[in-house]
This record gives structure tokens, sequence and C-alpha cells, in this order.
């Protein structure tokens, strides 16, 4: 809903430093940019390093961050791109398989901010990705980055298999 306030994390802290990679699709270049500035004003708002590397379209936003998350040592993904809806049924296909992929990526572990917009027209896209208004870039990026910080939080810890070794060991 327009004009609703929604409430924002603060940025998460670390010890350690963190290296993002922005995977951006720059179909509609004037919203990419936008967003690609607050997603790297984001990071460096934690202290945090970016790479940036550009594919044809939102299709190939998950595969790039697959095969980065395969090959590379990057700590999170920013996704930015921006579909518009036209006249045929390819933005249903565009917009449900790019999000259907970051997202099986995130529950294989992958650490990624998915700020592929999905509109209906360029001013409502404009307005999305203005760092000054509503920052989606910036807002992908910090999401990335808080789940670096659970995935650190949460590396060192094991569940066990609910009772301890040497518990109801046989004694002679």
């Amino acid at each position: 809903m327009a004009g609703a306030s929604h409430h924002t994390l603060p940025p998460p802290v670390f010890d350690k430093p963190v290296k993002l990679l922005i995977v951006v699709a720059p179909y509609y270049k004037d919203i990419a940019d936008n967003m690609i500035a607050g997603a790297r004003a984001a990071a460096e708002q934690v202290g945090a390093t970016c790479d940036l590397i550009e594919v044809p379209g939102a299709l190939e936003i998950p595969t790039a961050i697959a095969m980065a998350e395969r090959l590379s040592n990057y700590d999170g993904y920013v996704a930015i791109g921006c579909v518009i809806r036209g006249e045929t049924t390819h933005y249903d296909t565009v917009c449900n398989d790019s999000s259907r992929g970051i997202t099986l990526l995130g529950l294989q572990g992958a650490c990624i901010g998915n700020g592929i917009l999905t509109v209906e027209n360029h001013q409502q896209a404009a307005v999305r990705a203005d760092p000054a208004d509503q920052n989606k870039g910036g807002g992908a990026a910090m999401a990335a980055l808080h789940l670096i910080a659970l995935a650190r939080k949460w590396s060192g810890t094991t569940k066990g298999i609910g009772f301890r070794a040497d518990e109801g060991a046989f004694r002679a």
C-alpha cells in the first residue's frame, strides 16, 4: 500500500570483512544504475566491499549467482533487475522463474537479497529504484547483509543428535 509505514532492521555489525557480489541485469539502465547506487551505499554503511557483474536479463541472475556461489568466495549476493509488464505473458515467466531461482539458491544456503523489481510501468520502477525514495537496491543489499550476519552467527553451532555420547552407556 502506497504511503504505508514499514519497519526496517538496523544495519548488521560485522567483525570480519564482508564481500558482496552485485549481479545486475541492466535492461533498463537508468533503473539499474539507481539500484546499484543504493546497494553500494548500503554495503559501504557496514564496511562491506562489492564487485559488480552484468548479465543479459533477469532470468540469468540466478544462474550467475549459482556459478559464483560454486566457483568464488563471496559472502552474499544482491540481485538487481527490473521487469516491466508488457503485452504478453513473458512478464509472468520472467518474474516467477527469476524469483523461484533466487529462492531455491537461498534455501540451499546462499545469502541473497532479491532486488528484481516487478512493476506495471517505468514510473513505478523509478520510484522504487531511487536511493532517495524507496531505495529497493539498498534494501536488497541490506537483506543479503542480514542473512550473512545470521549465517556467521550460526556457522559454529551444531544441533547434535539429541543426547550426549556418554549418556546411557553401560557400566559394569
